[in-house]
């Protein structure tokens, strides 16, 4: 079957086709209050610090999403939750939303924040991010300094969630009056057109519920990555969509949380 976008704002609208999508919002926002009421949470200068009750296992990364343009992480605290009850502690790094700063400038202050916070919590590093989020947590271990090497020595698993892998397409959104995204920072800042980092195993995990360029980004980024060597998975979970795909997270038996820890 012939697959064509002609409508690419209609292509990456999700809100539009997922039923009560305005509702969500302010359900994650009162989950990530009542979650921030009881967590042990440290400051990250921008963002969050949350720690489990005993010594952590390890560093969970979360990235928020939001088109690199709106949201932030307290909007997201509660899904800190399954990693916690892991035993792993988690960061929710803040980063500089556009039209203020170029995608370019939030892969640097993520790599920084992470850099920041695996310095105060030792062991194994899992990085994950939702729909932009995703883009930048792939961003990360690609194989271009991005992360210093040794911060990125100790990445364990990398697991993009409904990842905007390749940013070509967004320059052809009108969301690219806020981006600004052009031919060179598309070719620069885009994971599939990157080489990723060696010996990290990479899962990216989509929604079947999905608008269909969410499901094509996260294959596109596993195969393109599978042929450059990387040990890469692509996980399309039936029956969700790209605003519950990441509840899955606050629960720590839950496949997505285990695969993140593994």
């Amino acid at each position: 079957m012939l697959y064509q976008v002609t409508d690419w704002d209609d292509a990456y609208a999700n809100g539009l086709h997922i039923p009560r999508g305005d509702d969500f919002p302010a359900q994650w926002e009162a989950a990530a209050t009542t979650f921030r009421a009881t967590a042990r949470r440290e400051d990250l200068g921008r963002g969050d610090l949350f720690l489990p009750d005993t010594t952590p296992k390890g560093l969970a990364v979360f990235i928020h999403g939001g088109f690199w343009m709106k949201t932030s992480p307290a909007t997201w605290s509660h899904l800190a939750a399954g990693p916690l009850a892991q035993g792993w502690a988690v960061a929710m790094p803040a980063y500089t939303l556009a039209p203020k700063a170029r995608i370019s400038q939030m892969t640097r202050e993520i790599a920084a924040a992470i850099s920041l916070a695996a310095e105060r919590i030792p062991g194994p590093l899992a990085i994950t991010g939702h729909s932009a989020g995703g883009h930048l947590a792939a961003r990360m271990i690609c194989d271009d300094s991005t992360l210093p090497d040794t911060v990125a020595a100790r990445v364990a698993c990398c697991l993009p969630i409904s990842p905007l892998s390749d940013l070509r397409p967004m320059m052809r959104t009108a969301m690219n009056d806020t981006l600004a995204i052009d031919g060179a920072e598309a070719a620069a800042e885009s994971p599939a057109l990157l080489t990723p980092r060696p010996d990290i195993p990479v899962t990216a995990w989509v929604g079947a519920m999905e608008r269909p360029e969410f499901i094509r980004q996260a294959r596109l980024l596993a195969d393109i990555w599978a042929g450059l060597g990387a040990a890469t998975d692509c996980v399309i979970e039936p029956g969700l969509h790209h605003f519950d795909i990441i509840d899955a997270l606050t629960r720590p038996d839950s496949p997505l949380t285990r695969t993140l820890l593994a």
